[in-house]
């Protein structure tokens, strides 16, 4: 096993951030559909006062990666709560259900 550790160790991914991404994208909703092969998020940018909202990036994964994401997210949540105290989601928010992409389910 530590084989195998090692030989990992020494082919690790490379991975780029092209500077266009690098400072992110703002978004305060997302929008969670599925097929049989495939889930689709939208993330969303609302702003108040302003009747229309924009998909501001759509990232579509295979379910695999959609049970990762959402375990990586859960470890995540959770280490935060730990160290910054637990964060409400009692906030009231209408969902824009006239979206004319696909049905969500979040």
């Amino acid at each position: 096993m530590a084989d195998q550790t090692k030989k990992f160790n020494k082919e690790q991914m490379q991975i780029e951030l092209p500077e266009e991404e690098a400072t992110g994208t703002y978004s305060n909703l997302v929008m969670i559909t599925h097929s049989n092969s495939e889930f689709i998020l939208d993330f969303i940018s609302v702003m108040p006062g302003v009747p229309k909202a924009k998909v501001v990036k759509r990232m579509v994964l295979t379910p695999d990666h959609a049970k990762r994401l959402s375990n990586a997210l859960a470890e995540n949540v959770s280490r935060y709560e730990k160290e910054h105290g637990t964060i409400s989601d009692d906030d009231k928010f209408d969902v824009p259900f006239n979206y004319r992409g696909p049905t969500p389910e979040a």
